[in-house]
């Protein structure tokens, strides 16, 4: 099975960079590519970063910061959600537990 790709071009802090992408993704790449841009510029216009290389490292560990407190609060909400879930199957048994007692 092949999977459809295409070439993009996107440019990041003045410079255009050739990429492969699968058929269908090209919108996200494009708003990936921008939202580096605009980190990178961002990072390059403090003025406390000199040299690309240092300015896309620190772009990199900034999402990279951002992708592990994200995966972290997923990770709440899934074991609050596992916890609600756990108490709504506990209500549900205890009632129908209830029920055939009643009947007896």
């Amino acid at each position: 099975m092949t999977t459809e790709s295409n070439t993009l071009t996107v440019s990041i802090v003045g410079k255009d960079y050739q990429v492969a992408c699968p058929a269908g993704e090209e919108q996200s790449l494009r708003e990936a590519a921008h939202y580096l841009h605009t980190l990178m510029e961002s990072i390059r216009s403090s003025g406390r970063v000199v040299g690309l290389d240092r300015v896309a490292v620190m772009a990199a560990l900034n999402v990279c910061n951002e992708l592990l407190q994200s995966k972290s609060k997923h990770a709440e909400a899934q074991d609050l959600v596992n916890e609600r879930v756990q108490k709504l199957s506990d209500r549900v048994a205890d009632a129908i537990n209830e029920n055939k007692q009643m009947k007896i």
